[in-house]
Order: structure tokens, then C-alpha cells, then sequence
């Protein structure tokens, strides 16, 4: 699998500077590494392709484990969740395309979760 990548930037938001950490897990199989890294992030776009079925059936584990993982009771505070959004990538590859939009709608409802597509 690819190594992880840590992307940095920084944004002006309601007039205070934020700095992200971006965390980008993918193809990461190990779900014990995959464990770790989310109780290190502070949010979440859980990413799938629009071309591969098997990394959308990955959606919703991963949206429960964070929720879990962030509902512990060793957490500090405990009780605040994450925020968590879906995002399916790829959409412009119309052709191969294998799961359809309204599965991911469905899904995100499911889960009480905003969804985008994306390309």
C-alpha cells in the first residue's frame, strides 16, 4: 500500500488562522493503524470512488468505528462526535462508475451525514 501522506494548510475562518493536518489513509488495510489514526484526527471525509463497490461498502464500518472509537469514555469530553462527512470521488468517470449517487445519498441518510460528490 501507498505510504501515508500528511497534507498541511492553513485558513483564514470567521477572521481567526486554523491549521489543518490532513491525514490521508488510503489503501491502508492494517485496521489496527487504521484505529490509531482516528483517534488522532479531530474530523473525518470518509472517501470512497464512485468506480470501486468494495471501497463503498468500507463507508460505513469506517463512519462506525469513528464513532465509536470518539464515543469512549477515555476521550476527553466523551460525549462531542466528530465531525464526519462522505464524499464519493470520481464522479467524472461516468462510465465506470459502480455505485450510483443515490446509493451514496441513501447511505448518508442512513447515517445522519451530509454526502458530496466529487471529481
Amino acid at each position: 500500500p501507498p505510504p501515508e501522506m500528511i497534507y498541511r494548510h492553513v485558513a483564514v475562518i470567521d477572521g481567526e488562522m486554523v491549521h489543518f493536518e490532513i491525514l490521508d489513509t488510503a489503501g491502508q488495510e492494517d485496521s489496527l493503524q487504521i484505529e490509531e489514526k482516528i483517534k488522532w484526527g479531530d474530523g473525518f471525509a470518509v472517501v470512497y470512488s464512485v468506480t470501486d463497490r468494495c471501497s463503498f461498502d468500507e463507508v460505513m464500518r469506517l463512519c462506525f468505528l469513528i464513532n465509536h472509537l470518539h464515543s469512549s469514555p477515555k476521550r476527553s469530553g466523551g460525549a462531542e462526535q466528530p465531525p464526519v462527512v462522505i464524499v464519493g470521488n470520481k464522479k467524472d468517470l461516468q462510465f465506470d462508475r459502480m455505485v450510483s449517487t443515490e446509493d451514496g445519498e441513501n447511505l448518508s441518510k442512513a447515517l445522519k451525514l451530509p454526502f458530496y460528490e466529487i471529481s
